[in-house]
């Protein structure tokens, strides 16, 4: 339904502007996540984008400041920033949660008839900024130059006279459309691959959302997404940017009872597939529930193997929000912020349970994070405060997990923790520096000795091709094997062993004396045994079955 065009936008044309925006970036996240360069399926930025939005949404959908009067326009908008910054995931979600917070930060300020053409085009500009802003090393090609162009024509056209709201949003989307179209030749593996820009895409349906509104379109009013709420009971209580914490009183950890707490949401199970996923965890511990249905369950379980809960999870399911804690670090009942009990200690964020398993063993606090189910700022800040600890290092294994490990760490300093974003960009560098890891040690310490190991270990990864397409080894087809090192594809061949080959061949030095070896989903039958014997005898190997998808084998080589 469309009305005449708006000539300023008040606190229910901004709440439109949100909802739009949501819809179209659900609609489109499957073409978003497609525009991935590299052939294997790990690209998660439309996902990334539309969960960070949806997720922000629903948080204040039922919020005082979202509900107040139309003419509050600054406490929906604030509130909403905050609630994005939460639930950002992956570094294009943190991205979008600065566009949302400069947006925010000139609605707030704006007069109480709402914006008007300057303040749109301030708007803009400051959400552009701030997105560049959160990136250590910004580069063109990408979502910071469609933003950039956007609030460019926007300021031209709203230095004019007599601008109008509705000239200014349509100078900014076709300003940021074209910019989106330059992307392909201002990046190499763009024009190679012959895309444009992921991030840029998405931001070019937030600003096509802007245009609907301000053209008089109407949309549903907000509503919650059509799936399970969970809602705190009694004996829990809601940490934010997490799922529902459940202290459980009445189960309070025994002397000599199992050693860790595994917590996760099951998402596309079946009541049937949650039966016997409870029947399982009552035999690796107790405590044990699974609760709510009938596609969506909250899982709780106190076990001494948190890898084998989560694969009992994976079998059933589809676990997020993973969260594994030992019991010396778990949160008191009734939720009362608890006193540190370590000067140093450990979040990971592996991509597969026989990964978790191994970090949670080491004594690591594990939020799981992979393609597709990337953890969120609000997650990470969550095991954050559960590990209890005065100085936490932060192990994100993934380089797209960088910014919303530096938001958590942002947001806890807030709360007088102190957390060290060590940027690792693989699990093995994380393996590497977990290995180094000593709780009684110092802070400072700490994080010298596992920085070190981690940069003094290379790493590499064999992936699937899913589709044709050509990459920097030259062009591959699907079914393909390609061997990376250090995010770069060196090789292309017929199967994942040979491929393993040039990884090993590129990684190997003279001074190598261990080389870790992660198995995937779908790795096949003898390949640990096939890497190794290729291996010089003074090398060490180290085999772990880490579960990751995409990935048939991640190395490391220290």
């Amino acid at each position: 339904m469309t009305s005449e065009a708006l000539e300023r936008m008040d606190a229910s044309a901004v709440r439109r502007f949100v909802v739009l925006t949501r819809a179209a970036l659900a609609a489109h996240r499957t073409e978003i996540d497609a525009l991935n360069v590299f052939p294997v399926p790990d690209g998660d930025t439309g996902t990334n984008l539309y969960l960070t939005l949806d997720t922000a949404l629903d948080s204040v959908l039922d919020s005082e400041q979202w509900r107040d009067e139309p003419s509050d326009l600054g406490r929906s908008a604030t509130a909403l920033a905050q609630a994005t910054l939460l639930a950002a995931r992956g570094n294009s979600g943190v991205i979008l949660s600065q566009l949302v917070r400069g947006f925010a930060e000139v609605v707030a300020a704006a007069p109480d008839a709402g914006l008007g053409p300057p303040e749109l085009a301030r708007a803009v500009r400051r959400a552009a900024d701030l997105a560049r802003a959160s990136v250590t090393r910004p580069a063109e090609g990408t979502i910071l130059s469609v933003a950039d162009a956007a609030a460019a024509a926007a300021e031209r056209l709203a230095a004019q006279p007599e601008p109008t709201l509705m000239a200014v949003t349509e100078a900014a989307l076709h300003a940021g459309r074209a910019a989106l179209a330059a992307t392909t030749g201002q990046l190499a593996a763009l024009a190679e691959a012959g895309v444009v820009d992921a991030g840029g895409a998405g931001f070019v349906l937030v600003l096509e959302s802007l245009q609907r509104v301000v053209a008089g379109e109407v949309p549903d009013e907000p509503r919650r997404a059509s799936r399970p709420q969970w809602r705190p009971q009694a004996g829990t209580t809601s940490l934010p940017g997490g799922p529902t914490r459940d202290v459980l009183t009445e189960h309070a950890p025994q002397p000599g009872g199992p050693a860790y707490e595994v917590m996760y949401l099951l998402d596309q199970s079946t009541p049937q597939a949650a039966r016997r996923l409870r029947a399982r965890l009552d035999a690796l511990g107790d405590s044990v529930l699974v609760v709510g249905g009938p596609q969506l369950w909250n899982v709780h379980a106190h076990v001494d193997d948190p890898g084998a809960a989560i694969e009992a999870g994976v079998a059933a399911g589809r676990p997020r929000r993973i969260v594994v804690s030992s019991f010396d670090e778990r949160l008191p009942p009734h939720g009362e912020r608890p006193a540190p009990t370590a000067s140093t200690a450990v979040v990971a964020c592996p991509p597969g349970p026989g990964l978790a398993r191994l970090f949670a063993l080491a004594g690591a606090t594990v939020v799981l994070s992979a393609p597709g189910r990337r953890a969120s700022a609000g997650e990470l800040l969550d095991a954050v405060r559960s590990a209890c600890a005065q100085t936490v290092v932060l192990l994100p294994d993934d380089p797209d997990l960088l910014l919303a490990a530096r938001a958590a760490a942002d947001l806890a300093d807030a709360e007088q923790v102190v957390v060290e974003v060590l940027p690792t960009r693989s699990p093995a560098q994380g393996i590497a520096a977990m290995a180094v890891f000593d709780p009684a040690d110092s802070p400072a310490d700490n994080l010298r000795r596992m920085a070190e190991a981690a940069a003094a270990t290379r790493y590499g990864a064999v992936a699937v091709a899913v589709r044709a397409a050509v990459t920097e080894a030259g062009a591959c087809a699907a079914g393909d094997a390609l061997a990376s090192v250090e995010d770069r594809v060196v090789a292309v061949e017929g199967d994942v062993v040979a491929a393993a080959g040039h990884v090993v061949a590129a990684l190997l030095g003279g001074t190598s004396e261990l080389v870790t070896l992660v198995l995937g989903q779908g790795a096949p039958a003898g390949l640990a045994d096939a890497v190794a014997a290729s291996l010089p005898e003074r090398v060490e190997v180290n085999v772990v079955d880490g579960g990751q998808p995409h990935y048939q084998l991640l190395l490391g080589v220290e």
